[in-house]
């Protein structure tokens, strides 16, 4: 059976629920990605929206729960429209569940526009290359791996690395040099645990941070269909905020190996053909739709830029979960359990990490005139001191030659100087730039080989 009125098409034909799919049959005129309607017979109405259409049925992904729905006293109705999402400036410094309802206990913000979930297609002339420095006051990001505006660079961690602490502590510190009253944040927490929604509440309501970010939460106890809109929500208010009031914000998506064990279920519960270790075979496509949305767009004086983060499992890097992030993003922060081990936080692990676009985004006039060449001289150094550390311990420390002992005492001081700060420690770039000189003041002049002279001259007697 079935009803029309004004583009809304109402069926009860529902021939199986299953999980949080839901199969209608019968129906006409129905698009993919279009909005549905869900009521039980209590009168209790959720929302969904098509993600399969044949002859005659279609498929309804349910956001909510789906325990009391039956086959015989379930109605859906086909709005005719897809999932839309109303946004406005004055979700600055509220918080939302996965599907954008305010958990605040204030009222909804009124809308200044109702934009479409999935993004609007963005002609790739119109995108203009990520550049200009991000400052997020962490030392091991800012001077080795920097993350300029439009780019997206994920952080690849491990269960039970800090990952959580790290991404408040780069919400609550994040910042465009200059123009820190036009930077936002968009925080969307995916699948996360109670305590870990308490901790990021608390930590950006005590730190001030609330004030100018938007936080959606998405509990590991919500339905699995419901992770799946959550980062797409948050990077609609990201592009309202970034493109029609010119802000520049970090959107920061954590965990996104969450989202993907999501994507998994729910496609094994359509019974499609899984791919790699059973994750869907359109997985790269579905991320790509989520992190392509990061970036600048010509003419207009915002941007967004994405920080997305997943927990490796089995600390496997290889995983297809972030094996395809890496594809797509540009670069990646990755954190060490080995420096963990050791109270080394943040743990970042500057070797395996790399960030593509850096280049772009330091140098005169953004950060420093030595900054490359410090950079690459930090990389080059802890490159070999890790070296003289394996060969230390097969013919002890003893054995090594006065260079090789000075890389020892280097690769100590880096560590402990440059890596590790607390998580209370905003550095600005300038200090992270000076501190890198200390460390390198250990080692001889003559091994500083990625360095100009004339750089030598000025930073190192500055440091003396």
């Amino acid at each position: 059976m079935s009803r029309s009125s004004h583009g809304i098409r109402e069926y009860k034909s529902i021939r199986r629920i299953r999980g949080p799919l839901m199969v209608v049959e019968r129906v006409h005129g129905v698009a993919y990605n279009e909005l549905v309607e869900v009521e039980d017979d209590s009168g209790n109405r959720r929302l969904g929206r098509v993600i399969e259409v044949g002859r005659g049925f279609a498929v309804v992904q349910v956001f909510g729960e789906t325990h009391g729905l039956s086959t015989g006293a379930t109605t859906a109705r086909f709005l005719g429209s897809a999932y839309t999402y109303p946004v406005s400036i004055d979700m600055l410094g509220r918080i939302f569940n996965g599907v954008g309802e305010p958990i605040d206990g204030a009222p909804p913000p009124s809308p200044e526009d109702t934009l479409d979930i999935n993004g609007y297609p963005l002609n790739p002339y119109m995108r203009e290359f990520p550049r200009d420095f991000i400052q997020t006051g962490v030392s091991a990001i800012d001077g080795m791996n920097t993350m300029v505006r439009g780019q997206k660079l994920p952080i690849f961690s491990g269960a039970g690395l800090p990952h959580n602490k790290l991404a408040v502590q780069i919400a609550r510190q994040a910042t465009v040099p200059g123009e820190a009253e036009d930077f936002a944040i968009v925080f969307a927490a995916i699948g996360v645990k109670h305590d870990e929604a308490l901790y990021f509440r608390e930590e950006f309501e005590k730190s001030g941070a609330l004030d100018r970010a938007v936080l959606f939460i998405n509990l590991a106890s919500d339905p699995a269909a419901e992770r799946l809109v959550t980062p797409r929500i948050a990077l609609t208010v990201a592009e309202h905020l970034a493109f029609n009031h010119d802000m520049h914000v970090l959107v920061i998506l954590t965990d996104m190996t969450n989202y993907c064990e999501a994507l998994k279920e729910v496609s094994a519960m359509r019974r499609e053909v899984g791919g790699r270790r059973g994750y869907p075979g359109y997985m790269y496509s579905d991320l790509a739709s989520i992190y392509e949305r990061a970036g600048r767009i010509r003419g207009r004086k915002g941007s967004i830029t994405q920080m997305p983060i997943l927990t490796m499992p089995n600390d496997d890097i290889t995983h297809p979960i972030p094996d395809l992030t890496g594809y797509i993003t540009e670069g990646q922060i990755v954190l060490s359990r080995e420096l963990y081990n050791r109270g080394i936080y943040p743990p970042i692990n500057v070797l395996m990490s790399l960030s593509r676009l850096m280049k772009e985004g330091i140098g005169p006039g953004k950060t420093r005139e030595d900054h490359q060449a410090v950079a690459d001289q930090l990389h080059a150094a802890y490159s070999r001191a890790m070296e003289v550390r394996s060969l230390a311990m097969i013919i002890g420390e003893a054995a090594l030659g006065p260079d090789e002992k000075k890389y020892l005492r280097f690769a100590e001081a880096f560590e402990q100087r440059f890596l590790k700060q607390d998580f209370y420690e905003n550095r600005s770039i300038e200090e992270t730039l000076d501190i890198a000189w200390e460390v390198l003041s250990i080692l001889p002049e003559s091994e500083l080989t990625r360095i100009p002279d004339e750089l030598v001259s000025k930073y190192m007697k500055a440091v003396g």
